[in-house]
């Protein structure tokens, strides 16, 4: 006995685009979201050091070209993150590609301080996320 083959109607067509819209949607205030949120956190964290020693993750020649303590030069870092996550919150477009070239700015002074190679590929997978983040933001403005 054969089974019948049932044809998608107009009606499915029109539910999966609304699906896709809303996961898509979904995927953006998630982005958003994270990438307000964290570089915020991590910006005030500069000033107060409590996650780390965030001047342990400065490579020296970033205080030789800017000629200030290391600690202060963190409390310029720190602002720039808190300006950035507050760009991503009011123009995700923007902000996610400033976040972006942060990141790749942090994973160069990574590579040049020649450790935490591990840190530096996890800020390579949330480089891409931002640079999805703005793919995204595109998208919802068409």
């Amino acid at each position: 006995m054969k089974t019948p083959v049932m044809k998608p109607s107009a009606n499915d067509a029109t539910r999966t685009g609304a699906l896709a819209q809303d996961t898509a949607r979904q995927a953006f205030l998630l982005l958003r979201t994270v990438f307000t949120v964290a570089p915020i956190l991590f910006g005030l964290d500069k000033f107060f050091n409590l996650l780390t020693d965030w001047t342990g993750y400065l490579a020296p020649v970033a205080t030789s070209v800017v000629p200030v303590s290391g600690q202060t030069f963190m409390y310029v870092v720190g602002i720039i993150e808190i300006v950035a996550g507050v760009l991503v919150a009011f123009r995700p477009r923007i902000g996610s590609l400033v976040v972006a070239a942060w990141l790749l700015g942090i994973i160069v002074n990574l590579l040049i301080l020649g450790n935490f190679y591990d840190v530096a590929l996890r800020d390579f997978g949330l480089l891409v996320g931002a640079l999805a983040l703005n793919r995204l933001a595109t998208a919802a403005r068409k």
